[in-house]
């Protein structure tokens, strides 16, 4: 008896992933060239994808675990300044400024 051949298709992969330079949907990544962002991610949910550059270039935000007051007081000062904007989640720039730069 003959075995069929099982044809795999192979998606070709997105072309924004490429032209932004990630691995994949929704992983942030550095871009130490780009003029004036800090990072590009290219975010997907369900069949909706959008390129979002995000961060201001050069700065360093005041970290995961800031040390000082005045650090404590920036994140906190962003993160209530951005709350709306974050909730609207991935979708958002400030989701991503809030998830890879505080």
């Amino acid at each position: 008896m003959a075995r069929k051949k099982r044809r795999t298709t192979r998606r070709k992969k997105d072309p924004r992933l490429k032209r932004a330079g990630v691995s994949g949907y929704n992983k942030p990544k550095r871009t130490p060239k780009h003029k004036k962002k800090s990072h590009v991610v290219v975010a997907k949910i369900g069949k909706k994808i959008k390129t979002i550059r995000v961060g201001q270039q050069g700065d360093k935000g005041a970290g995961k675990k800031p040390t000082s007051a005045a650090q404590k007081a920036r994140k906190r000062s962003f993160k209530a300044r951005h709350a709306k904007n974050i909730a609207k989640g991935k979708m958002s720039a400030a989701y991503w400024a809030n998830k890879v730069k505080w």
